[in-house]
């Protein structure tokens, strides 16, 4: 029980996990991922051709410093993400510049460090990890690959597919009736 706080129909559900590390510069290109990651399909039914921008979804955004946790033993320690004072200015600032970007009335949020349940239904099931490349490592890093590169954009919802974009931000992709609710 409790009340919903926010919901959206389709789109994507993004677990943002903000590190001590984290600056404008990454702030910037996570938006810029997020928003122009193509993970629906098109009108033909080609798998990973649209955006959430292309298709006019919805973005719902959840702060989640857990996604910091480095385990110490079986111990989570979460020394990594950044302090809530710090991580709460961030966070609204980082859904101001989503709302700068795309359509505001479509970027949804949940309350900052609240206790809350969230409930994603989830198709296919699709979650992407995106990470800030640090200066240089687009190029050497392995999960960040080009069609040209031989990946595939073959996958159909319902098949087995361990897919991995690339590694902090967590986006949950759910396509149907994601929704918070505070209690």
């Amino acid at each position: 029980g409790g009340e919903q706080i926010s919901a959206i129909g389709r789109g994507i559900c993004v677990l943002l996990g903000i590190s001590l590390e984290d600056t404008q510069k990454e702030l910037e290109h996570m938006v810029r991922k997020i928003l122009n990651l193509r993970v629906f399909e098109d009108e033909s039914g080609k798998h990973w051709s649209k955006s959430v921008m292309d298709k006019q979804y919805e973005v719902l955004c959840v702060s989640q410093f857990t996604l910091q946790c480095v385990l110490k033993g079986n111990k989570p320690d979460f020394h990594l993400a950044m302090p809530a004072e710090q991580a709460e200015s961030f966070y609204k600032g980082f859904l101001e510049q989503l709302r700068k970007a795309y359509r505001p009335e479509l970027i949804k949020d949940g309350k900052f460090g609240a206790y809350m349940q969230v409930h994603i239904q989830n198709d296919g099931p699709v979650t992407i990890e995106l990470e800030s490349p640090a200066p240089g490592a687009a190029a050497s890093d392995p999960k960040q690959v080009s069609p040209e590169s031989g990946w595939s954009d073959s996958w159909e919802p319902g098949t087995p597919s361990g897919f991995d974009l690339v590694p902090g931000a967590c986006l949950s992709l759910g396509w149907r009736q994601p929704f918070i609710a505070g209690t």
